[in-house]
């Protein structure tokens, strides 16, 4: 809790480096706090910071709308590499039989 109150004052990297932690573990706890998986305690929010519930609905709404654009185009990928995966199989034992 005190290493992100650190990071929201003087940066994450920043903060990191002083607690000789990794930038990666920082951004993380930063995130989870972010994301709302970390509480600060009691005060760690502003009327300024905190968001209101359309704010967080819409933020909410945009993540899943950016994760299922992520799902379909990993989907694709995955189509696509199956495909080549069969392709190359069937080039694979055609060459082999030719060389027999």
């Amino acid at each position: 809790m005190q290493a992100v109150k650190l990071a929201k004052e003087s940066g994450q990297a920043k903060a990191a480096k002083e607690l000789g932690v990794p930038k990666n573990t920082m951004y993380g706890w930063v995130k989870a706090n972010w994301l709302g998986n970390l509480d600060l305690g009691a005060g760690s929010q502003t009327p300024q910071s905190a968001m209101t519930l359309h704010e967080e609905l819409t933020r909410l709404r945009q993540q899943v709308k950016e994760q299922e654009k992520e799902i379909h185009r990993l989907k694709k990928e995955n189509d696509f590499l199956e495909e080549a995966s069969v392709f190359f199989a069937a080039s694979r034992l055609k060459s082999a039989k030719t060389k027999e």
